[in-house]
């Protein structure tokens, strides 16, 4: 993990008072890191406060840190992404590339599903077509399709075999297939969506809708991988949106390990609790489409970069955690360049850029911001956007009804995002900027033509340097207002057992093992 730096200069934006700023400043948030032993005693027991319920414990159906913690909690995937992009295996004993077209994944032998199936190679083969099934209406169901079969090789053997080269597939493979178990899951009676069944760490025990989910060990657990071993006998996640609620929960001793701290509360929770600041591999950016007026006209997608005081907000609102970014490739991700300089902050040339595409008094647009994100962000954008003539009408917008906006042609055209992982950018660019992605609304050929070179490259320097590449058309032709990579915000209170916090930003009940990955 890089280090995180903090800013010294802080700007108030949205009448933040100075003791706010004070008290951040003078807050010191360690970097998380791993931790050295995964032998540590475990809890009792565990509470754990998301920032919201996840809508589903299917795999495929999962597109948000909070139901990634609980899926892959219970369920393992056959691989993950450590720590800068390293391939680690979890269920996997190995994954090879036996040639450009065939992908060959081998099992662990002797692992079983919580419900006593064994995992063989007919999981790879159900979980992979349970991905495609038009029924289960996936979102990222064609990042799938370049798998035109799985063959089972024996028990533990299976070979995917692709249409065209993917040398992108295992960063799909971590997040999305999860395992699944082919009889259980293929009775509908068992709706595992609801009750999931997986190889994992944890047991499901039951699901209190609108309240928490509660899980228990799996005495059986492969632990001590680099996934991780489990901490505690039982744990429970808890639902609660309200940030200040979660310290709260966090002080009181209702939880004991919260995620999304509010940096306002950051003085508070150090002193009480530990706060720890774990770098992810992920980006924040407005989505900005170029298939509508006035956005097809690029001049107006490069006068909202340069309209919005990105190194301010971070400074003022993030307690000067994030780096400024130049387009969607973060530091340390695939494709990230870091000889290109973002846009500067100069509104008076945004103003310019605007008068040049025909647009001398601004234009009226709208703004949707999840529930899960912070209105103050989107404030703070909109009253800079103002500021050289956008006016920007902000709407909140529950996060499952944000989900299924991303292409409504009558929705808000920009989107407030926070996207990750993107340690290999391809899912992001494949659903957001390629033309034909799931939740595209951008077209350019340009870019078009090297996403789709980059995608079937096998030569990892070969492929950076197409992103690089694609990294430039990106900042000419912008497709979001870029802001910044991010940072995650966890506290724990002082007794809990040792965790391990994930590149991911995955808020998994679990203590990797430090000399793995």
């Amino acid at each position: 993990m890089h280090k995180v730096s903090q800013v010294s200069s802080r700007r108030t934006l949205l009448g933040a008072t100075a003791a706010t700023l004070a008290a951040l400043a003078t807050t010191r948030l360690p970097v998380a890191g791993r931790a050295a032993t995964a032998q540590e005693a475990l809890a009792s027991s565990l509470v754990i406060d998301l920032t919201a319920e996840p809508a589903t414990l299917d795999p495929a159906l999962t597109y948000d840190i909070d139901g990634w913690s609980v899926v892959h909690s219970v369920y393992d995937a056959p691989v993950q992404l450590g720590p800068g992009g390293v391939l680690q295996m979890v269920a996997a004993e190995s994954l090879e590339q036996v040639d450009p077209l065939t992908w060959e994944l081998k099992l662990k032998p002797g692992l079983t599903f919580h419900n006593g199936e064994p995992l063989e190679s007919s999981s790879v083969t159900f979980s992979v077509a349970h991905m495609q099934n038009p029924e289960t209406a996936s979102q990222v169901a064609g990042n799938f399709a370049v798998v035109e079969s799985v063959e089972e090789v024996d028990e533990l053997t299976a070979r995917l075999h692709l249409s065209a080269p993917a040398p992108w597939l295992p960063s799909q493979l971590a997040p999305w297939i999860a395992l699944l178990p082919p009889a259980y899951a293929a009775d509908p009676a068992n709706d595992f969506a609801l009750n999931p069944v997986g190889t994992g760490p944890y047991v499901f025990k039951g699901w209190e809708r609108g309240s928490s989910i509660a899980l228990e060990r799996n005495p059986e657990y492969f632990g001590g991988d680099a996934k991780g071993a489990p901490i505690a006998e039982a744990v429970t996640f808890r639902f609660v949106q309200d940030g200040t609620t979660r310290v709260a929960d966090l002080l009181s001793g209702t939880s004991q390990i919260i995620g999304g701290v509010p940096l306002d509360q950051a003085p508070e929770v150090e002193a009480s609790a530990t706060m720890q600041a774990a770098p992810v591999a992920g980006c924040a950016f407005v989505r900005v489409p170029n298939d509508v007026e006035p956005f097809t006209d690029p001049r107006v997608r490069q006068a909202l970069n340069h309209a919005v005081d990105v190194e301010g907000i971070i400074a003022s609102l993030l307690g000067g955690y994030g780096q400024r970014l130049a387009n969607f490739f973060v530091p340390n991700g695939m494709g990230f360049n870091a000889d290109l300089a973002p846009y500067a902050y100069d509104p008076e040339l945004a103003k310019s850029l605007l008068a040049d595409a025909g647009y001398p008094d601004g234009f009226q647009t709208s703004m949707a911001i999840s529930t899960l994100d912070r209105i103050d962000l989107g404030q703070a954008i909109a009253g800079q956007l103002a500021a050289v003539g956008i006016q920007t009408e902000l709407q909140t917008v529950e996060i499952a009804t944000f989900n299924g906006q991303w292409k409504d042609p009558e929705a808000a055209p920009l989107r407030l995002v926070s996207w990750r992982p993107v340690i290999d950018p391809y899912t992001l660019l494949s659903l957001l900027v390629s033309s034909s992605g799931f939740l595209s609304r951008y077209d350019d050929p340009e870019a078009q033509t090297l996403i789709d070179a980059a995608a079937v490259e096998p030569d990892t320097a070969k492929r950076v340097a197409i992103y690089e590449q694609l990294g430039d058309v990106l900042f000419e032709s912008p497709a979001g207002i870029y802001l910044w990579n991010r940072t995650a915000f966890y506290g724990s209170a002082t007794d809990t057992p040792a965790w391990t916090q994930r590149p991911d930003e995955w808020l998994l009940p679990l203590l990797a093992d430090a000399t793995e990955g």
